[in-house]
Protein backbone atom coordinates (compact mmCIF):
# COMPACT_ATOMS: atom_id res chain seq x y z
CA UNK A 1 0.00 0.00 0.00
CA UNK A 2 1.43 3.42 -0.92
CA UNK A 3 2.06 6.01 1.78
CA UNK A 4 -1.06 7.87 2.86
CA UNK A 5 -1.41 11.42 1.57
CA UNK A 6 -2.06 14.26 4.00
CA UNK A 7 -4.86 16.77 3.70
CA UNK A 8 -3.25 20.20 3.76
CA UNK A 9 -6.35 22.31 4.37
CA UNK A 10 -6.09 24.67 7.33
CA UNK A 11 -8.14 23.78 10.38
CA UNK A 12 -11.02 26.11 11.21
CA UNK A 13 -12.96 25.74 14.45
CA UNK A 14 -16.70 25.33 14.22
CA UNK A 15 -18.97 28.32 14.61
CA UNK A 16 -19.74 27.31 18.19
CA UNK A 17 -16.08 27.04 19.15
CA UNK A 18 -13.92 29.90 20.45
CA UNK A 19 -11.52 31.19 17.81
CA UNK A 20 -7.88 30.13 17.97
CA UNK A 21 -4.70 30.64 16.01
CA UNK A 22 -4.59 28.70 12.72
CA UNK A 23 -2.87 25.35 12.87
CA UNK A 24 0.14 24.46 10.73
CA UNK A 25 -0.35 22.29 7.68
CA UNK A 26 -0.18 18.53 8.03
CA UNK A 27 3.09 16.68 7.34
CA UNK A 28 3.69 15.94 3.66
CA UNK A 29 3.16 12.20 3.95
CA UNK A 30 4.42 10.43 0.84
CA UNK A 31 6.49 13.43 -0.20
CA UNK A 32 8.75 14.96 2.44
CA UNK A 33 8.65 13.19 5.80
CA UNK A 34 10.86 10.72 7.63
CA UNK A 35 8.55 8.05 6.24
CA UNK A 36 10.13 8.46 2.80
CA UNK A 37 13.77 7.99 3.85
CA UNK A 38 13.99 4.18 3.68
CA UNK A 39 11.59 3.87 0.75
CA UNK A 40 13.61 6.41 -1.25
CA UNK A 41 16.81 4.62 -0.23
CA UNK A 42 15.43 1.31 -1.47
CA UNK A 43 14.57 2.92 -4.82
CA UNK A 44 18.05 4.49 -5.00
CA UNK A 45 19.49 1.00 -4.51
CA UNK A 46 17.58 -0.12 -7.59
CA UNK A 47 14.95 -2.28 -5.90
CA UNK A 48 11.72 -2.45 -7.95
CA UNK A 49 8.47 -1.41 -6.30
CA UNK A 50 9.79 1.65 -4.49
CA UNK A 51 9.64 5.33 -5.40
CA UNK A 52 12.23 7.99 -4.62
CA UNK A 53 10.45 11.26 -3.73
CA UNK A 54 13.53 12.45 -1.80
CA UNK A 55 15.70 12.05 -4.92
CA UNK A 56 18.46 10.12 -3.19
CA UNK A 57 21.21 9.39 -5.76
CA UNK A 58 21.64 5.86 -7.07
CA UNK A 59 24.12 3.78 -5.13
CA UNK A 60 25.11 0.23 -4.20
CA UNK A 61 25.31 0.93 -0.45
CA UNK A 62 23.26 3.31 1.70
CA UNK A 63 23.68 3.93 5.42
CA UNK A 64 20.82 5.80 7.14
CA UNK A 65 21.77 7.26 10.53
CA UNK A 66 18.71 8.17 12.60
CA UNK A 67 19.62 10.57 15.41
CA UNK A 68 16.88 10.61 18.01
CA UNK A 69 15.96 14.20 18.86
CA UNK A 70 18.17 16.12 16.39
CA UNK A 71 15.83 18.81 15.07
CA UNK A 72 16.95 20.98 12.18
CA UNK A 73 16.74 24.14 14.28
CA UNK A 74 18.90 22.61 17.02
CA UNK A 75 21.53 21.46 14.53
CA UNK A 76 21.76 24.97 13.08
CA UNK A 77 21.72 26.63 16.50
CA UNK A 78 24.38 24.39 18.05
CA UNK A 79 26.54 23.89 14.94
CA UNK A 80 29.61 25.24 16.76
CA UNK A 81 29.63 21.97 18.71
CA UNK A 82 29.49 19.92 15.49
CA UNK A 83 32.37 21.16 13.33
CA UNK A 84 32.34 18.14 11.03
CA UNK A 85 28.60 18.29 10.35
CA UNK A 86 28.85 22.07 9.98
CA UNK A 87 31.52 21.62 7.33
CA UNK A 88 29.39 19.00 5.60
CA UNK A 89 26.45 21.39 5.41
CA UNK A 90 28.59 23.80 3.37
CA UNK A 91 30.50 21.13 1.41
CA UNK A 92 29.97 21.42 -2.37
CA UNK A 93 29.13 17.72 -2.68
CA UNK A 94 26.64 17.56 0.20
CA UNK A 95 22.85 17.68 -0.02
CA UNK A 96 20.66 19.13 2.73
CA UNK A 97 16.87 18.86 2.86
CA UNK A 98 14.21 19.58 5.45
CA UNK A 99 11.81 16.76 6.34
CA UNK A 100 8.84 16.63 8.65
CA UNK A 101 8.47 14.25 11.53
CA UNK A 102 5.26 12.27 11.65
CA UNK A 103 2.47 13.44 13.94
CA UNK A 104 2.76 13.38 16.87
CA UNK A 105 6.41 14.43 16.61
CA UNK A 106 7.59 11.58 18.79
CA UNK A 107 9.83 8.53 18.38
CA UNK A 108 7.03 5.97 18.29
CA UNK A 109 5.22 7.62 15.39
CA UNK A 110 8.20 8.74 13.33
CA UNK A 111 10.27 5.56 13.65
CA UNK A 112 7.30 3.46 12.60
CA UNK A 113 6.71 5.71 9.59
CA UNK A 114 10.42 5.40 8.77
CA UNK A 115 10.27 1.62 9.11
CA UNK A 116 7.06 1.04 7.16
CA UNK A 117 6.76 4.00 4.80
CA UNK A 118 3.18 4.69 5.88
CA UNK A 119 1.58 7.45 7.94
CA UNK A 120 0.51 7.05 11.60
CA UNK A 121 -3.15 6.79 10.67
CA UNK A 122 -2.24 3.60 8.84
CA UNK A 123 0.41 2.01 11.07
CA UNK A 124 -1.48 2.93 14.25
CA UNK A 125 1.41 4.13 16.41
CA UNK A 126 -0.26 7.44 17.18
CA UNK A 127 1.49 8.42 20.42
CA UNK A 128 3.92 7.51 23.17
CA UNK A 129 1.02 5.94 24.98
CA UNK A 130 -2.55 5.72 23.68
CA UNK A 131 -5.87 4.07 24.39
CA UNK A 132 -6.30 0.44 23.40
CA UNK A 133 -10.06 0.40 22.81
CA UNK A 134 -10.19 -3.41 22.95
CA UNK A 135 -8.94 -3.37 26.55
CA UNK A 136 -10.30 0.05 27.53
CA UNK A 137 -6.88 0.94 28.93
CA UNK A 138 -3.94 3.15 28.06
CA UNK A 139 -0.95 1.22 26.70
CA UNK A 140 2.66 2.29 26.23
CA UNK A 141 4.08 1.87 22.72
CA UNK A 142 7.74 2.63 23.38
CA UNK A 143 9.44 0.86 26.25
CA UNK A 144 6.68 -0.64 28.37
CA UNK A 145 4.40 -2.61 26.09
CA UNK A 146 1.29 -4.15 27.58
CA UNK A 147 1.10 -7.95 27.60
CA UNK A 148 -2.29 -7.75 25.91
CA UNK A 149 -0.94 -5.92 22.84
CA UNK A 150 0.65 -7.94 20.02
CA UNK A 151 3.13 -5.67 18.16
CA UNK A 152 2.45 -7.41 14.83
CA UNK A 153 -1.32 -7.12 15.20
CA UNK A 154 -1.19 -3.52 16.39
CA UNK A 155 1.09 -2.56 13.48
CA UNK A 156 0.31 -5.03 10.65
CA UNK A 157 2.05 -3.36 7.69
CA UNK A 158 5.25 -5.00 6.41
CA UNK A 159 8.40 -3.04 7.12
CA UNK A 160 10.75 -1.84 4.41
CA UNK A 161 13.24 -4.41 5.68
CA UNK A 162 10.72 -7.22 5.22
CA UNK A 163 9.91 -6.00 1.70
CA UNK A 164 13.63 -6.01 0.84
CA UNK A 165 14.28 -9.50 2.18
CA UNK A 166 15.82 -11.68 -0.53
CA UNK A 167 16.51 -8.68 -2.77
CA UNK A 168 19.41 -6.93 -1.03
CA UNK A 169 21.02 -7.36 2.41
CA UNK A 170 19.48 -5.18 5.10
CA UNK A 171 21.04 -4.55 8.50
CA UNK A 172 20.47 -2.61 11.71
CA UNK A 173 23.16 -1.37 14.09
CA UNK A 174 21.73 -0.31 17.42
CA UNK A 175 21.86 -0.81 21.17
CA UNK A 176 21.45 -4.39 22.47
CA UNK A 177 18.21 -3.62 24.34
CA UNK A 178 16.45 -2.88 21.05
CA UNK A 179 17.33 -6.19 19.37
CA UNK A 180 13.96 -7.82 19.97
CA UNK A 181 11.95 -5.15 21.76
CA UNK A 182 8.20 -4.89 21.02
CA UNK A 183 8.84 -1.48 19.44
CA UNK A 184 11.42 -3.01 17.07
CA UNK A 185 9.05 -5.86 16.22
CA UNK A 186 6.29 -3.39 15.44
CA UNK A 187 8.28 -0.81 13.48
CA UNK A 188 11.66 -2.12 12.32
CA UNK A 189 11.47 -5.91 12.13
CA UNK A 190 13.12 -7.90 9.38
CA UNK A 191 16.76 -6.84 9.24
CA UNK A 192 19.99 -8.46 10.40
CA UNK A 193 20.48 -6.89 13.84
CA UNK A 194 23.97 -6.09 15.11
CA UNK A 195 24.06 -5.03 18.74
CA UNK A 196 26.78 -2.63 19.85
CA UNK A 197 26.86 -0.46 22.94
CA UNK A 198 29.48 2.28 22.58
CA UNK A 199 29.59 4.86 19.76
CA UNK A 200 32.96 3.43 18.63
CA UNK A 201 31.55 -0.09 18.52
CA UNK A 202 28.51 1.01 16.53
CA UNK A 203 30.48 2.96 13.92
CA UNK A 204 32.95 0.09 13.58
CA UNK A 205 30.13 -2.42 13.14
CA UNK A 206 28.41 -0.28 10.52
CA UNK A 207 31.64 0.21 8.56
CA UNK A 208 32.43 -3.50 8.69
CA UNK A 209 28.99 -4.51 7.43
CA UNK A 210 28.96 -2.02 4.58
CA UNK A 211 32.49 -2.95 3.54
CA UNK A 212 31.64 -6.65 3.52
CA UNK A 213 28.57 -6.28 1.28
CA UNK A 214 28.60 -4.98 -2.28
CA UNK A 215 24.93 -3.99 -1.92
CA UNK A 216 23.30 -3.08 1.38
CA UNK A 217 20.80 -0.86 3.16
CA UNK A 218 21.94 -0.25 6.73
CA UNK A 219 19.97 1.50 9.47
CA UNK A 220 22.02 3.02 12.31
CA UNK A 221 20.21 4.29 15.42
CA UNK A 222 21.71 6.95 17.72
CA UNK A 223 19.84 7.51 21.01
CA UNK A 224 22.18 9.49 23.25
CA UNK A 225 21.23 12.99 22.15
CA UNK A 226 17.54 12.52 22.94
CA UNK A 227 18.35 11.06 26.35
CA UNK A 228 20.54 14.04 27.24
CA UNK A 229 17.84 16.44 26.07
CA UNK A 230 15.13 14.85 28.19
CA UNK A 231 17.29 14.70 31.27
CA UNK A 232 19.17 18.00 31.07
CA UNK A 233 17.62 20.04 28.26
CA UNK A 234 18.75 20.69 24.72
CA UNK A 235 20.44 23.92 25.84
CA UNK A 236 22.57 22.09 28.41
CA UNK A 237 26.26 21.21 28.50
CA UNK A 238 25.27 17.52 28.56
CA UNK A 239 23.40 17.93 25.26
CA UNK A 240 26.35 19.79 23.74
CA UNK A 241 28.66 16.95 24.78
CA UNK A 242 26.46 14.36 23.10
CA UNK A 243 26.31 16.46 19.92
CA UNK A 244 30.11 16.56 19.95
CA UNK A 245 30.19 12.77 20.37
CA UNK A 246 27.80 12.37 17.43
CA UNK A 247 29.88 14.74 15.30
CA UNK A 248 33.08 12.78 15.99
CA UNK A 249 31.33 9.48 15.27
CA UNK A 250 29.98 10.68 11.91
CA UNK A 251 33.42 11.92 10.90
CA UNK A 252 34.90 8.56 11.88
CA UNK A 253 32.18 6.64 10.05
CA UNK A 254 32.52 8.68 6.86
CA UNK A 255 36.26 8.01 6.86
CA UNK A 256 35.74 4.24 7.11
CA UNK A 257 32.99 3.61 4.56
CA UNK A 258 33.57 2.43 0.98
CA UNK A 259 33.65 5.30 -1.49
CA UNK A 260 30.43 4.27 -3.24
CA UNK A 261 28.39 4.50 -0.02
CA UNK A 262 25.72 7.15 0.51
CA UNK A 263 25.68 8.24 4.14
CA UNK A 264 22.45 9.93 5.21
CA UNK A 265 21.79 11.58 8.56
CA UNK A 266 18.25 12.35 9.69
CA UNK A 267 16.12 12.42 12.84
CA UNK A 268 12.71 11.46 14.20
CA UNK A 269 11.81 14.80 15.80
CA UNK A 270 13.24 17.99 17.24
CA UNK A 271 13.04 19.23 20.81
CA UNK A 272 12.64 22.31 22.98
CA UNK A 273 13.15 22.97 26.67
CA UNK A 274 10.10 23.48 28.88
CA UNK A 275 10.82 25.51 32.06
CA UNK A 276 9.73 23.99 35.34
CA UNK A 277 7.00 26.57 35.97
CA UNK A 278 5.41 25.68 32.62
CA UNK A 279 5.01 21.97 33.39
CA UNK A 280 1.34 21.90 34.33
CA UNK A 281 -0.78 19.31 36.15
CA UNK A 282 -3.97 19.87 34.18
CA UNK A 283 -5.87 17.26 36.18
CA UNK A 284 -5.97 19.72 39.07
CA UNK A 285 -8.41 21.87 37.07
CA UNK A 286 -11.76 20.08 37.10
CA UNK A 287 -13.18 21.64 33.95
CA UNK A 288 -10.18 20.39 31.92
CA UNK A 289 -11.02 16.74 32.68
CA UNK A 290 -14.82 16.94 32.83
CA UNK A 291 -16.25 13.93 31.00
CA UNK A 292 -12.76 12.48 30.37
CA UNK A 293 -12.30 8.75 30.94
CA UNK A 294 -8.65 8.37 29.88
CA UNK A 295 -5.69 10.67 29.22
CA UNK A 296 -2.63 9.69 27.17
CA UNK A 297 -0.06 10.90 24.66
CA UNK A 298 2.89 13.18 25.36
CA UNK A 299 2.91 16.24 27.63
CA UNK A 300 3.07 18.42 24.50
CA UNK A 301 0.41 16.45 22.59
CA UNK A 302 -2.25 15.17 24.94
CA UNK A 303 -5.00 12.72 23.97
CA UNK A 304 -8.24 13.13 25.94
CA UNK A 305 -10.68 10.22 25.65
CA UNK A 306 -14.28 10.84 26.70
CA UNK A 307 -16.63 8.57 28.62
CA UNK A 308 -18.55 6.28 26.24
CA UNK A 309 -21.86 8.06 26.86
CA UNK A 310 -20.43 11.55 26.44
CA UNK A 311 -22.04 13.37 23.53
CA UNK A 312 -21.03 16.30 21.36
CA UNK A 313 -22.07 18.77 24.04
CA UNK A 314 -19.62 17.30 26.55
CA UNK A 315 -16.86 17.29 23.94
CA UNK A 316 -17.54 20.89 22.88
CA UNK A 317 -17.63 22.06 26.49
CA UNK A 318 -14.27 20.41 27.07
CA UNK A 319 -12.79 22.11 24.00
CA UNK A 320 -14.14 25.46 25.13
CA UNK A 321 -12.71 24.99 28.63
CA UNK A 322 -9.24 24.25 27.24
CA UNK A 323 -9.44 27.19 24.85
CA UNK A 324 -10.42 29.56 27.66
CA UNK A 325 -7.61 28.35 29.89
CA UNK A 326 -4.78 27.59 27.44
CA UNK A 327 -5.96 28.77 24.03
CA UNK A 328 -3.06 31.23 23.75
CA UNK A 329 -0.49 28.53 24.54
CA UNK A 330 -1.87 25.45 22.79
CA UNK A 331 -3.92 24.35 19.82
CA UNK A 332 -7.11 22.51 20.80
CA UNK A 333 -8.90 20.31 18.29
CA UNK A 334 -11.26 17.41 18.10
CA UNK A 335 -10.39 14.01 16.66
CA UNK A 336 -12.58 14.78 13.64
CA UNK A 337 -10.80 18.06 12.99
CA UNK A 338 -7.36 16.43 13.28
CA UNK A 339 -8.32 13.63 10.91
CA UNK A 340 -9.91 16.01 8.43
CA UNK A 341 -6.80 18.21 8.47
CA UNK A 342 -4.61 15.19 7.66
CA UNK A 343 -2.37 15.21 10.72
CA UNK A 344 -2.33 11.42 10.94
CA UNK A 345 -2.67 10.85 7.19
CA UNK A 346 -5.51 8.58 6.08
CA UNK A 347 -6.79 6.82 9.20
CA UNK A 348 -7.82 3.16 9.23
CA UNK A 349 -11.05 2.41 11.13
CA UNK A 350 -9.05 0.21 13.53
CA UNK A 351 -6.85 3.17 14.44
CA UNK A 352 -9.54 5.81 14.90
CA UNK A 353 -10.36 4.83 18.49
CA UNK A 354 -6.69 5.08 19.50
CA UNK A 355 -6.80 8.84 18.81
CA UNK A 356 -8.20 11.07 21.55
CA UNK A 357 -11.65 12.63 21.22
CA UNK A 358 -9.91 15.93 22.00
CA UNK A 359 -6.24 16.72 21.32
CA UNK A 360 -4.12 19.38 23.06
CA UNK A 361 -1.05 20.36 21.02
CA UNK A 362 1.28 22.79 22.80
CA UNK A 363 2.25 25.91 20.86
CA UNK A 364 4.36 27.70 23.49
CA UNK A 365 7.04 26.10 25.74
CA UNK A 366 4.52 24.39 28.00
CA UNK A 367 3.77 20.77 28.91
CA UNK A 368 0.62 19.16 30.32
CA UNK A 369 0.54 16.27 32.79
CA UNK A 370 -2.18 14.22 34.44
CA UNK A 371 -0.70 13.47 37.86
CA UNK A 372 -3.57 11.11 38.59
CA UNK A 373 -2.02 8.82 35.98
CA UNK A 374 1.73 9.52 35.94
CA UNK A 375 4.26 9.97 38.73
CA UNK A 376 5.33 13.45 39.70
CA UNK A 377 8.87 12.53 38.61
CA UNK A 378 7.61 12.69 35.00
CA UNK A 379 7.52 16.46 35.42
CA UNK A 380 11.32 16.52 35.80
CA UNK A 381 11.77 16.05 32.03
CA UNK A 382 13.32 19.21 30.56
CA UNK A 383 13.62 18.71 26.79
CA UNK A 384 10.29 17.77 25.20
CA UNK A 385 8.55 17.21 21.88
CA UNK A 386 5.38 15.83 20.34
CA UNK A 387 3.54 18.88 19.03
CA UNK A 388 3.23 20.78 15.75
CA UNK A 389 5.80 23.57 16.11
CA UNK A 390 8.62 23.82 13.58
CA UNK A 391 11.23 23.19 16.28
CA UNK A 392 9.63 19.83 17.02
CA UNK A 393 8.58 18.83 13.52
CA UNK A 394 11.39 19.90 11.19
CA UNK A 395 14.34 17.49 10.93
CA UNK A 396 17.35 17.45 8.60
CA UNK A 397 18.16 15.03 5.83
CA UNK A 398 21.88 15.49 5.31
CA UNK A 399 23.86 13.54 2.73
CA UNK A 400 27.43 13.31 3.96
CA UNK A 401 29.88 13.02 1.04
CA UNK A 402 32.61 10.45 1.42
CA UNK A 403 35.22 13.10 0.54
CA UNK A 404 34.21 15.27 3.51
CA UNK A 405 36.04 13.33 6.22
CA UNK A 406 39.38 13.10 4.44
CA UNK A 407 39.19 16.07 2.12
CA UNK A 408 40.27 13.82 -0.79
CA UNK A 409 37.51 12.94 -3.22
CA UNK A 410 37.21 9.25 -3.92
CA UNK A 411 39.84 8.16 -1.37
CA UNK A 412 38.59 5.89 1.40
CA UNK A 413 39.88 3.38 3.83
CA UNK A 414 38.30 -0.05 4.22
Amino acid sequence: MPPAQAVSTALKPGADMPAQESLPKAPGYGRSTVGEVLTSSAAALGVPGFTNPLKIPSSRRICVVLVDGLGKALLAQRAAHAPFLRSVMTHPDSRMATLSASFPSTTVSSLTSLGTGVAPGQHGMVGYDVLDPAQDKVVNLLGGWDAGVDPLAWQPFPTIFERLRGKIPVATVSLPKFADSPMTRAALRGSEFTAATSPHARTAAAAELLTANENMLLYFYWSELDKAGHGHGCQSAAWEHQLEELDAAMKRLAAQLPSDTILLLTADHGMLDVPEHARIDFSAERELVAGVRHTAGEPRMVHLYLEPDAGDQVRDSLVEAWLRRYGKQAWVLTREQAVRAGYFGTVRPEVLGRIGDVLIAAREPIAFYDLRRVRSSAMEVVGQHGSLTKVEREVPLLQIPMSAASGRSGRRRG
